[in-house]
This record gives C-alpha cells, structure tokens and sequence, in this order.
C-alpha cells in the first residue's frame, strides 16, 4: 500500500462534503465507483476467467466466455412526503451522527419507480402516499447508485417506523427542522424545495 507524504491524509468523500466544490466531488465521486468497479470485476462471473478492459468502450470483457461487464448502476428513489405544511423525515439506523433525512429505497427487479416509493414508504414508516412527481437525480457513488428524487402527499395511516431501518421518524415544518443532510446531497435539495414552499418567517 502508498501512503501519503507526512503532511497528507488520508480521507473519506464523504467527509470532504463541505470543504471541496461540487465538481470536484463529482469527480472524485466517479473516481472512486470505477476503481470499486474494476476491482470488483476481475473475474468473469459466468466462467471465472480473468476479464480484460474492452477497447472501445468502458466496460469489461471476458476472453473466454464473451461476457460484457459494465459499471454497475444502482437505482434507488428519494422521496419528499409532505403532508399539508409538514415534510416526513427519518433518522434511519445507518446514518452517521444525528441528522434527519427525506426516505429512500433501492428499486426491485420487475419495480416501476412509483411502485419502490409506495413500497420502501409503506414498509419503513407504514403510511401510503399519493401524487408522486418527479424532482430531479443525482449520481450518488457510494457505492454505485443513482438517487432518482420525488416529491408526495400523504394519503393515510399513521407512522410506525421499523425498527431494523429507522430509529425515528415524525411530521416537522420548515421552521422546526432538525439536523439535516449537506447541501450537496439530493436529499437536501429535496428539503430545501419543501422549505422554500412552506416557510414561515
């Protein structure tokens, strides 16, 4: 392994959040999912063969077999629930620290978008949401996924939070938010939007 010279350090992307511009996040973003990708692709996965960098194009190729691997893309919706003047936010069981975010869920083979919301919503915090619309996505390399972002109104039921995803989750308007994600995040973004439409000076 390189180490760097004594006066470098070593650090996560993550935590280079609020110190780097966004451009070079994003870069340093990509950097980081195509080594995890070419690292994780040395062998081929139908015939075990070591694979080889295709020509022209970014993917990898099997000399035996022909099978093609590409970087891996993870779909996954985020969503903004709101209902009337309130945003539903959670402090999920894997965040880091104490900050509240909008709900998010990786996409099932077979799943339409719509479908995922409805399901990761329903099965995290048990409420039915309607309405849903597009907002936005943004590449998210940690490892492999692209956040596709949604706004919804809350159509019924009552919170009941699962407790092997979400330590706590509750109604909260824009001028009583609790900690939230950065701000080069989509999750933010998604706050920030439902923020603007219902502050209250």
């Amino acid at each position: 392994m390189i180490l760097p010279p004594p006066t470098f350090a070593l650090k996560g992307i993550r935590s280079l959040f609020e110190h780097l511009e966004e451009s070079l996040i994003g870069v340093a973003g990509l950097a980081n999912q195509l080594v995890l990708w070419d690292r994780n692709h040395r062998f081929c996965g139908k015939c075990g063969l070591e694979t080889k960098d295709k020509a022209n194009e970014r993917a990898k190729v099997c000399p035996g077999c022909g099978l093609i691997n590409y970087p891996r893309l993870s779909p996954a919706v985020i969503v903004a629930v709101v209902r009337e003047d309130r945003l539903l936010l959670a402090h999920s069981q894997r965040f880091p620290g104490k900050f509240y975010s909008v709900l998010a869920g990786f996409v099932e083979p077979g799943e339409t978008l719509e479908e995922c919301i409805r399901r990761e919503i329903e099965e995290e915090v048990g409420i039915e949401v309607k309405n849903i619309r597009y907002f936005g996505s943004q590449p998210w390399p940690f490892p492999d996924s692209l956040m596709i972002a949604f706004t919804a109104e809350y159509s019924k039921g009552e919170i009941t939070a699962d407790p092997a995803e979400i330590a706590d989750a509750g109604w909260f308007s824009a001028n009583n938010l609790p900690p939230v994600p950065p701000k080069i995040s989509i999750a933010r973004q998604l706050i920030d939007w439902f923020s603007g439409k219902w502050d209250n000076p």
